[in-house]
């Protein structure tokens, strides 16, 4: 079964890609599927995908966990903003790029996210994230707590950041299709 089953017809797609003219950032907390949506949204759309976290590992030549333990968070964001600058332009238009949770959080980051791409912001129930992340140990910002009042605290804390994204669609526990197809969906009323 292929994802362009689930999707708007094929003129809506191809409208929509046509009428991008900045690169696609998916936002939003970790565990909400950013980077398996973000696979089947380029997949759709016949664009590139780049998955930030990957790059910024790749840059640094050493696990998120382990700059986050030698160099401390603020460090890593600056990192991550220089990473996300130069995935939005050398892409261009014809990418999707997801971010770390914490990305779009930070002011600088998020001002250089909307002005020079479209952000879209995946978002879940709590009990969805909680489900999600407690499968990966790799998360410095869960170690040391309650997994579920962890991320509970940290969506609503970044929620008026979210908020801020020129787009929102729900991630929930259904197949990441239904994601995609909504974003799709949702570009095509944004961009006119």
């Amino acid at each position: 079964m292929t994802i362009a089953k689930h999707l708007p017809d094929a003129a809506t797609v191809r409208s929509v890609r046509q009428r991008l003219d900045r690169p696609l950032v998916l936002v939003g907390m970790m565990g909400v599927g950013k980077s398996t949506v973000g696979r089947k949204l380029a997949a759709a759309l016949d664009m590139a995908f780049t998955d930030a976290d990957d790059e910024i590992v790749e840059a640094a030549n050493m696990p998120i966990r382990d700059i986050f333990d030698t160099f401390g968070e603020a460090y890593f964001r600056d990192g991550e903003r220089r990473v996300i600058a130069r995935l939005m332009e050398e892409a261009g238009s014809a990418s999707v790029i997801a971010t770390g949770g914490g990305a779009f959080v930070t002011d600088e980051t998020r001002a250089l996210i909307l002005e020079n791409a479209v952000a879209i912001w995946l978002d879940a129930e709590t009990d969805t994230l909680v489900e999600r992340v407690s499968r990966n140990d790799k998360r410095p910002l869960l170690e040391g707590g309650d997994t579920r009042q962890l991320v509970a605290t940290m969506q609503e804390a970044r929620r008026s950041a979210y908020e801020q994204a020129h787009i929102h669609v729900a991630s929930d526990t259904g197949p990441h299709h239904v994601a995609v197809r909504r974003i799709v969906e949702k570009l095509d009323r944004w961009l006119g």
